[in-house]
């Protein structure tokens, strides 16, 4: 059985928290800075950005496509460029657990 709590998404479902992070920690590490996700990523990334806490204001006029990023200290991250044209990072760890708010 495993333990933790489940990551229901649209589009797949995970047993836990720690499955979930490590499918997006994974999906990050296949980019680049600067590269866009596939469509078929993206899907997933749709879902899950709808777990974070301040959704609304990520997704603003609507969700385009999302790239990847680089982030502090030699990292990289996810981004929302939206319909506009206008743009927002956001950290998968934060959707997969958003009851523990890091962004």
């Amino acid at each position: 059985m495993v333990r933790g709590k489940p990551v229901i998404l649209p589009s797949r479902n995970f047993a836990n928290q720690t499955l979930a992070a490590q499918h997006f920690a994974a999906m990050l590490k296949r980019y680049k800075p600067g590269d866009r996700v596939s469509d078929e990523d993206a899907v997933d990334l749709a879902g899950l950005v709808q777990r974070h806490p301040e959704f609304t204001e990520k997704e603003g006029v609507g969700i385009d496509h999302f790239e990847v990023q680089s982030a502090d200290y030699g990292t990289q991250c996810f981004r929302i460029v939206r319909k506009d044209g206008t743009w927002d990072r956001f950290s998968y760890k934060t959707c997969v657990a958003p009851d523990q708010v890091r962004d």
